[in-house]
């Protein structure tokens, strides 16, 4: 094993460290050998959890053991209808968890598909193909742009050479490469003289050492890390099983005391068996299971109108509770799109608008449009010119429609509206991309938004040769045919260029470049850099025909026309949905692989809090150990140049303080950390499958603001949830308070097992529901998270469901007594009442449910029309059972008068009434009053 960093080792010493050589590689036979020994070049995945264990470990649920229990009792009671419905409730579940836990574990095979089917090497003198997996340390990589790269490999030669790293570091732009040993740790994204598995030659070519395959590269870790990553309960599910614990507690508690001091009374051993067994009937919410799943169900069908794909059910509710996001900046936050932001030519600064790779914007100087002519115009013709990127729309190259064009519209006007607008209609409807490096393509968008087209101004002056871009000389340059003689287009780093220079183009003079200029041109450039800005300093020089092409002939007495700083740009709707983020209590941090003055600005531009203090680096998080990081992670906003296991490690912190934690990502780079967060969240158009694969949550427009959206319907359908477990419990225990005071107190049931049942599976879990699709309250994202830990019951919900439980079952052991006094000790009519009172106060109670702080008059009884619809069928569905022979001979009623019916009313509603007469009457004059 290597004694330190591969990246600290020279090409030679690499080279002498593997016993591999440059020219020849390496031998066929002791590639086979070392394939031997080190294993395939490919991914490994842990072994799997068989599918039959997967479905069976969904019957471990401590509720679908509470319903399995209640199965067995409806069996044991002869109602195998009713054991028959549980059990079918009990399967759909089952098979509903055992489906997202399958697809969940995909992350691995996604993460295959991105390795490079084969790669150029050279074995045994000779340059071969081989298959990818059968590359091993000490292979020579033969790359060139368009390459996607097999194995971490150590450079030993490069030409121009650059490759996109965004996937793996989260770097937006491409990275120059280039030999030569590192000192000292280097951050994964710093590290120019390695390539990585995975990632993307743009440019150039080169030759590198394979020092790493299969799992011991740096996807090979990502893999690992995703590995090691084990999947946690929901806050949800954590609740739900709580609420389990306790009813299973509840239900044994009731039922021992009913047969307890029934048996101490003196009543029957086997009559008081058969009561305890009907209280826990009454005290298993049977439909709560489904009409959890109902619920978030319907929720993902409103996530998916507002472009958010949910993937595992339960992350509906999490998205509810999140009071924290962490979010991957380049692609998420910004557009992945270098855009030229700012322009300086002639002594004058200029502004340019617009985003992203369409042309579409205006340049501006001190806000006000200017015409594209002079230096601004040659600063652009050199942008264009010094260029290889293409710029396409709709996936069709410009040449086509320029050819016999001179870029101007029919009646003269200006190219860069008339004439695209003629063509396309709407340039709001476009879709534009580019094809080559993201910062040429930045600068031949910025040439295309003041009319200048490269395909146009090849016509005018063809190119003749090019000198590439190389990483020792920092710049590129164009020659051209230019009239009799040639012109050389040149852009590079600005300090290089402006060293090039001995002269500046001002009000289209050529004026020599003194020791004023010079420092006002440093001083634009330090200016732009301040703001993150790239910047590249363009220039030209005229040349007489006959010059041989070489760099020191074409790249002398240059006349610089001045610089362009470029930057990826936040999303338009990033920063407005960040300050909702803020306004509901949650709290959002930038994470990157860019540098941190990129990331200062970025956040900047954002509204994120990026004070010095607020920004880490990943260099600052390796000194830190795991306790020290969880105590400062709550102070820290934007965190930069950090690498996968940094943002694995930002998560648990994140987490360790209590937090739940929503993770963006799009990255193969967020792929574990986006599996660790309690919701994890992918990119859908420029996510990788591996972070798809690996989230909860998928943004089919890749925009930010869905985030906030998502989060809006989560914390609805936790409401939601609150509102029909409070309406379901509160249900159970007026029918447990009925039937235990009638238990204990010596009178006979007020209820059949089988009237529990079909009121806990259809008369209560109808309008249940409904409630699960309720309007969201309008304050609903000006309040905080709620906290993760807290209970189901939390906020009042536990009393407020007792006392509408101990009122419901109150006016229903009334009416029983009365109809056991008004009809003679008639059993079944008495029992008919009771039942019925009980359906029609649960019906009443529905719409109190509705909000923990608001009259159902307020929130009004029509708002919710499905709620309307499901009172309606309840209630129908009742007549039926009370009416139909068939149904009267099942459940054991009788026909109800209407002054049975009056009492059942009277007594189910009193509340209703009551509540009624408060917000019509008493209010008003209260208000009167108060404000007189």
């Amino acid at each position: 094993m290597q004694s330190r960093p591969w990246y600290q080792f020279s090409p030679a010493e690499a080279l002498g460290e593997l016993k591999s050589d440059a020219r020849k590689g390496l031998a066929t036979a002791e590639a086979r050998r070392r394939l031997e020994e080190k294993g395939p070049n490919q991914l490994q995945a842990r072994p799997g959890v068989p599918p039959y264990m997967l479905f069976l470990a969904q019957f471990q649920d401590l509720m679908v053991l509470v319903l399995l229990a209640a199965t067995v009792i409806s069996a044991f009671l002869g109602e195998v209808a009713d054991a028959i419905t549980i059990i079918a409730i009990v399967v759909i579940n089952a098979i509903l968890g055992f489906i997202q836990e399958y697809r969940a574990e995909r992350s691995l095979e996604a993460l295959k598909e991105m390795a490079a089917p084969e790669a150029r090497v050279r074995r045994d003198g000779e340059v071969r193909r081989v298959p990818a997996r059968e590359i091993v340390p000490g292979d020579i990589l033969l790359l060139e742009s368009g390459d996607r790269v097999a194995a971490d490999a150590l450079i030993l030669s490069a030409t121009g050479f650059q490759a996109d790293e965004a996937a793996l570091t989260g770097e937006s732009t491409p990275v120059t490469k280039e030999p030569g040993p590192l000192a000292g740790h280097v951050n994964l994204g710093d590290r120019r003289n390695m390539v990585h598995q995975g990632t993307v030659i743009t440019g150039g070519r080169g030759i590198a050492l394979v020092v790493a395959t299969g799992m011991a590269t740096e996807f090979g870790k990502i893999a690992g890390l995703l590995q090691e990553v084990e999947a946690e309960e929901t806050p949800l599910q954590k609740r739900l099983a709580s609420l389990g614990r306790w009813l299973v507690l509840a239900c044994l508690a009731i039922c021992a005391a009913v047969v307890v001091t029934g048996t101490l009374r003196g009543e029957d051993l086997y009559g008081m068996f058969l009561a305890g067994v009907s209280l826990a009937v009454a005290a298993i919410p049977e439909g709560l299971p489904a009409i959890v799943t109902v619920c978030l169900a319907l929720g993902v069908q409103k996530m998916v109108q507002r472009s958010a794909i949910i993937r595992k059910l339960p992350a509906v509710e999490t998205l509810g509770c999140a009071t924290v996001i962490c979010s991957d900046k380049t692609g998420t936050l910004t557009q992945n799109q270098m855009t030229v932001r700012q322009a300086w030519a002639g002594g004058r600064s200029f502004s340019v608008s617009g985003t992203g790779y369409k042309p579409q914007g205006e340049y501006k100087e001190k806000g006000q449009r200017v015409n594209i002519k002079g230096d601004l115009q040659m600063l652009l013709t050199i942008a264009a010119q010094c260029n290889n990127a293409q710029l396409q729309k709709a996936g069709l190259g410009i040449g086509g429609w320029l050819r016999g064009g001179n870029g101007r519209s029919p009646n003269g006007t200006g190219g860069r509206n008339g004439f695209l607008s003629q063509l396309f209609g709407s340039r709001d409807e476009d879709s534009w991309s580019i094809s080559g490096d993201p910062t040429e393509g930045a600068l031949l968008v910025a040439a295309a938004k003041g009319g200048l087209w490269r395909e146009r101004l090849e016509r005018e002056e063809p190119r003749l040769a090019e000198i590439p871009f190389d990483s020792e000389r920092k710049r590129m340059s164009v020659i051209c045919r230019s009239g009799q003689g040639l012109r050389a287009y040149v852009k590079g780093a600005p300090d290089v260029i402006l060293d090039l220079c001995g002269a500046i183009l001002l009000d289209g003079q050529v004026v020599p470049l003194d020791a004023a200029w010079r420092q006002e041109i440093r001083a634009q450039n330090e200016a732009m850099a301040g703001q993150a800005l790239r910047v590249l300093a363009l220039a030209y020089s005229d040349l007489p025909a006959g010059t041989e092409l070489q760099p020191d002939r074409v790249e002398r007495d240059l006349v610089l026309v001045g610089l362009m700083g470029m930057l990826d740009p936040p999303r338009p709707e990033a920063a407005a949905a960040i300050q909702l983020c803020r306004q509901a209590g949650i709290k959002v941090v930038m994470i990157t692989g860019d540098h941190q003055i990129t990331a200062r600005a970025v956040a900047r531009e954002l509204g994120l809090p990026a004070a010095e203090e607020g920004v880490l680096n990943g260099r600052q998080l390796d000194a830190m150990d795991d306790a020290e990081l969880a105590r400062v992670a709550p102070g820290v906003n934007v965190y930069a140049r950090v690498s996968p296991h940094h943002k694995l490690r930002l998560v648990r912190a994140l987490k360790a303080n209590g937090q739940i934690v929503a993770m963006t990502g799009d990255g193969v780079n967020d792929a574990p950390a986006v599996k660790e967060a309690d919701i994890g969240i992918a990119m859908g158009k420029s996510g990788t499958d591996v972070t798809r694969e690996a989230a909860a949550m998928i943004l089919a427009d890749d925009n930010f603001a869905t985030i906030v959206a998502a989060i809006e319907e989560g914390r609805g359908i936790y409401d939601n949830i609150r509102k029909f477990i409070r309406y379901l419990l509160s249900c159970n225990i007026g029918e447990v308070m009925t039937m235990f005071v009638a238990a204990v107190s010596g009178l006979p049931l007020p209820l059949l097992p089988i009237q529990i049942l079909w009121m806990n599976l259809v008369t209560d879990g109808l309008p249940a529901m409904a409630l699960g699709v309720d309007n969201k309250e309008p304050d609903l994202m000006k309040r905080p998270p709620h906290p993760p830990g807290e209970s189901v019951f939390a906020r009042g919900l536990g009393w407020s469901m007792a006392i509408m439980g101990f009122e419901i079952g109150l006016a229903t052991l009334a009416v029983f007594i009365l109809g056991l006094y008004l009809g003679d000790g008639d059993l079944p009519t008495a029992r008919t009442l009771a039942f019925t009172t009980l359906v029609m106060a649960q019906l009443f109670a529905v719409f109190e449910c509705r909000s923990e702080h608001l009259s159902p008059f307020a929130v009004g009884y029509f708002s919710n029309p499905y709620l309307v619809a499901a009172v309606a069928i309840s209630l129908t569905m009742q007549l039926l059972v009370l009416y139909l022979p068939p149904l009267q001979a099942v459940f054991k009623t009788v026909p109800l008068n209407l002054f049975q019916w009056g009492i059942i009313l009277l007594a189910a509603g009193w509340r209703t009434l009551l509540g009624g007469l408060n917000y019509y009457l008493v209010a008003p004059v209260r208000r009167l009053v108060w404000e007189k």
